[in-house]
């Protein structure tokens, strides 16, 4: 495994080590003893999965607060996305930057995204699903969401706002100017 900073801090991208042959491919997607220096005392607790059935499903930008704020490994295990990390920690040097991956379903590659952060990712494939770890469990009282266009942002989504497949509540995020709750 080899893990590289993505230029916001705590952000990461993981390489994980792919063996393949005619039959497929076989790969070690988590081992503890590795995420214990970036973890720290914090483990993972819980694994998420999603299904996106369309091309152009866009989930986020969500976070959660204190003392539920997760952090998460984030994985495409079939299909293709394109994966964001907002950072919302005030006193960082990168408040209100951002950093996107493309991650896809076999090439061996993962996105951490640590507390203090919002995420959200779209596909680029229909039927695409997704898979995360997270550090603390979902809170339904302290979740909040930054808008996924907030022109402050200036992400390059891949997707244009008329085409994006979104939730109702995706749809009513505020923008990052007008967020109360951040880190």
């Amino acid at each position: 495994m080899l893990i590289t900073d993505l230029g916001l801090n705590g952000v990461k991208l993981v390489h994980l080590k792919v063996h393949g042959d005619w039959r497929g491919y076989f790969m070690e997607t988590y081992r503890e003893a590795d995420w214990r220096p970036i973890l720290g005392a914090r483990p993972f607790i819980q694994d998420n999965q999603s299904l996106s059935g369309h091309v152009g499903t866009l989930r986020g930008l969500h976070y959660q607060l204190a003392p539920a704020a997760q952090g998460k490994l984030v994985q495409a295990v079939r299909g293709r996305i394109y994966d964001v990390a907002v950072d919302l920690r005030r006193s960082s040097a990168t408040f209100g930057q951002h950093v996107g991956v493309e991650l896809a379903a076999g090439d061996g590659k993962q996105m951490f995204v640590p507390e203090g952060f919002a995420h959200g990712f779209v596909t680029l494939e229909a039927d695409t699903i997704v898979t995360y770890k997270v550090t603390a469990r979902y809170e339904p009282s302290l979740e909040r969401g930054i808008a996924w266009n907030d022109p402050d942002l200036a992400i390059a989504w891949p997707v244009t706002a008329g085409s994006a497949v979104l939730s109702d509540r995706d749809r009513r995020w505020p923008r990052l100017k007008d967020a109360s709750d951040l880190f």
